[in-house]
């Protein structure tokens, strides 16, 4: 799978709720194979972007499964976890904004509210429970992720503040979008 198997807006799949998984088969740990393949080609075709997670949904499949990078830092580490049926089972902390992408949202990023830590349950690729306190970056990473679970992208926190899109530029910095011309007539972000 590449990164061109990932789906993007306006794809209807990216606004439905996945399934719960029953059970972790052979079937299941496809799907996690080609998500990681499809973020790693990702990764790629991006000079200043990591991929550092994905949802199923995301490669059009309608289940509850997320993989998260084990290592942000550093794009030559290709390994990952996988979160079945994740679940935040707490929310904690404060809400920060901070800058998020999406590798189905193109080229669009957001200063989106979240909470600063976040207790997660879910099962692992073996099928075991398991349960994880994440703060900071990591604790946005799920809520992202947790969020494409609901049917919900990351737009959908911010389509009310014209000034929370930005792009990047071509040195890789972050600069402000104009709402009316470049977002509100793009209608394939809603």
């Amino acid at each position: 799978m590449t990164k061109d198997d990932i789906i993007t807006l306006p794809k209807p799949q990216l606004r439905e709720k996945s399934q719960r998984v029953g059970f972790v088969d052979d079937e299941i740990k496809k799907i996690v194979e080609k998500m990681k393949s499809a973020t790693i080609s990702w990764d790629h075709s991006r000079k200043y972007e990591v991929g550092v997670a994905l949802a199923a949904v995301q490669i059009d499949k309608l289940y509850k499964i997320v993989i998260i990078r084990n290592n942000f830092d550093d794009k030559n580490d290709t390994s990952f976890t996988t979160f079945i049926n994740p679940k935040i089972t707490k929310f904690e902390g404060t809400v920060e904004e901070d800058y998020e992408g999406c590798l189905s949202v193109k080229d669009i990023y957001g200063l989106v509210p979240r909470h600063t830590k976040v207790r997660v349950k879910a099962t692992n690729i073996d099928g075991e429970e398991f349960r994880v306190t994440a703060e900071g970056f990591l604790a946005r990473v799920f809520q992202h992720e947790i969020d494409h679970t609901n049917g919900i992208v990351f737009i959908d926190h911010i389509k009310n503040n014209p000034k929370a899109f930005f792009k990047l530029d071509d040195n890789g910095e972050l600069e402000q979008l104009d709402f009316k011309k470049d977002v509100e007539q793009n209608s394939i972000l809603w």
